[in-house]
């Protein structure tokens, strides 16, 4: 495993000065995100299936274990309050369960029927898509999951750091972002991690863009949950329908806060039928707008 390696380059490292240090950590964290476009088809190939799979009703299940299931997590939880993701739709399995989000749990990773169980207990099935972390590509307790998700008909993705790493072949869809030897050996926290956040990153928000929760580079689904976010619905209602303030206020009072609903009502589409373009749309405002091609041409 290269991330596990040595590297002679830094054997002197804690004599450097800080400059120096933190120059190689930072040409670390460059290589990290530069090893993720060649992972690009897979992330995208990925994704397509991903949407097929959701949109009959599946949940993202992600697992992993360590610093991989924390960076799992992480992105899981943005996805709610960025794109309105149900809540339910959601399953984090992380080794040593929750508590080891905060604390590390000794030989957690290691247990393939940790692994297993958590799947059957989830109750996975076809619908669901489970991403399985892990830059060794090696955890037990993760390639397990990945295992039994496979039996169950789900799609699954795993992500790593290495080549040839048996999770690369548990799963229906790899991922592999080389990132090579850590500047701190085995400190996959850095390297390693930086990686895996982007790749996350990317693979999520792809599919909420193909799920329709984007429109225009906008953020139509989101939660407002706060002044700060209400008032960005109301600045992104103006920016696709070209309208001012007061009327894009009033179009989400009637859409009760829904933006792609106010979006249409404020390009004069009648409330019922905007509604109903959007159910047949699947909630895709671009497709939605179509069947309106004289309001649609307002915009700004």
């Amino acid at each position: 495993m290269t991330t596990e390696n040595f590297s002679p380059r830094f054997q002197d490292l804690d004599a450097w000065p800080s400059l120096d240090i933190l120059s190689a950590f930072y040409e670390g964290q460059l290589s990290a995100v530069a090893a993720v476009r060649a992972a690009l088809p897979a992330i995208a190939a990925a994704a397509e299936e991903a949407v097929t799979r959701l949109r009959r009703g599946g949940r993202i299940v992600y697992v992993g274990a360590g610093t991989s299931g924390r960076i799992a997590v992480q992105d899981g939880t943005e996805l709610p309050p960025t794109f309105d993701w149900p809540d339910d739709k959601l399953v984090y399995l992380i080794a040593g369960g929750q508590g080891a989000l905060l604390k590390a749990v000794e030989n957690a990773e290691d247990s393939v029927e940790q692994g297993t169980a958590g799947i059957r207990d989830a109750d996975v099935g076809p619908d669901d898509v489970v991403i399985g972390v892990a830059a060794s590509g090696r955890t037990p307790f993760t390639i397990a999951a990945l295992t039994e998700a496979r039996s169950r008909g789900a799609q699954t993705i795993g992500i790593s750091n290495n080549a040839d790493a048996p999770i690369l072949d548990a799963c229906s869809h790899p991922i592999l972002a080389e990132t090579g030897i850590e500047v701190v050996a085995g400190s996959t926290r850095m390297k390693a991690g930086t990686a895996q956040k982007v790749i996350l990153n990317l693979l999520s928000t792809l599919i909420m863009v193909r799920l329709g929760r984007v429109y225009g580079g906008l953020m139509v689904h989101m939660r407002a949950t706060n002044a700060k976010l209400r008032r960005r619905s109301e600045i992104m209602v103006s920016q696709i329908t070209g309208c001012d303030d007061a009327t894009a206020i009033d179009a989400l009072r009637k859409a009760d806060g829904d933006m792609k609903l106010a979006s249409m009502i404020a390009l004069g589409i009648d409330a019922a039928d905007a509604q109903a373009a959007l159910t047949v749309s699947d909630g895709n405002l671009r497709q939605a707008l179509s069947q309106f091609p004289a309001e649609a041409a307002r915009r700004s």
